[in-house]
């Protein structure tokens, strides 16, 4: 059964390359970028049955159009894939003054996910990709851009990202779509790896074929809440802190405030 899937970050990378199988596939992918001329580009490529939205995640009006733009165009959204993130950027602060890889990482997947959550029934997935690299998160950096280092910026988003995704499956309604965070595989050969690190990295269809898995297999069925490391190919424990239901909620606690300063 062909199903309408939503992927951002979906012009290059392991984001492109799901959505090619996807698409390959007969599902209806929901191409997302920042540029025009990528998402034309990468709609060439996959052929029928794609369509496209441009955004920037870094701005929350723009996470905002695109939710309107898709609820126009859509009266179901079956899977989103919040696939997008930010490792270096020419600009580390957003035009509201926040570190872009916190804005991008984790506060725009989490308000596009609750804008596009009434498309979505129980039997729906969202697909949130984590990873390896999780650190302990300073709560100042919803409130402030506070001073990071790429590697500390990147891991704390990581596992904030983690953090609510754990909490929104735990304390969502019966009848909300499953919330699943996934660690794609270390080190795969995105550009983004590429620039953090100055390595070639591993076959990106480690990534996409998790993702695919996950967007479509009954092994995630009934796994909203849960982390699925894909270095060890298995569910998993991820950080200790996201094992604990009060520092989640404080995260989520947080997002939403400054979601709120950004209305």
């Amino acid at each position: 059964m062909s199903k309408t899937i939503l992927i951002t970050g979906s012009t290059d990378g392991i984001g492109f390359l799901t959505a090619k199988k996807l698409a390959a596939d007969g599902h209806t992918i929901l191409l997302h970028g920042r540029s025009e001329k990528k998402l034309a580009n990468a709609a060439a490529e996959i052929g029928r049955g794609v369509e496209t939205y441009c955004a920037d995640l870094s701005s929350m009006e723009s996470v905002r159009t695109l939710a309107k733009a898709v609820k126009e165009n859509h009266q179901k959204i079956d899977v989103l894939i919040n696939n997008a993130g930010v490792f270096k950027a020419p600009k580390l602060v957003t035009e509201d003054g926040y570190d872009i890889r916190i804005v991008v990482n984790t506060v725009a997947p989490y308000l596009l996910t609750k804008l596009l959550m009434p498309l979505m029934t129980d039997e729906a997935r969202v697909i949130n990709l984590s990873s390896a690299a999780q650190a302990s998160v300073d709560l100042n950096v919803f409130a402030k851009s506070v001073p990071l280092n790429d590697n500390e910026a990147y891991a704390q988003s990581k596992l904030a990202l983690t953090m609510w995704s754990i909490h929104l499956a735990e304390t969502l309604d019966n009848g909300a779509p499953s919330i699943i965070a996934i660690n794609p595989a270390s080190l795969l050969a995105s550009k983004m790896v590429k620039d953090a690190y100055g390595v070639e990295g591993n076959d990106l269809s480690i990534g996409a074929d998790i993702l695919v898995r996950a967007a479509l297999s009954d092994e995630f069925a009934d796994a909203s809440g849960r982390y699925f490391d894909n270095d060890q190919g298995r569910f998993a424990n991820p950080h200790p802190d996201a094992l604990n239901a009060a520092k989640n909620e404080q995260v989520t606690l947080a997002i939403e405030a400054m979601l709120t300063k950004l209305n």
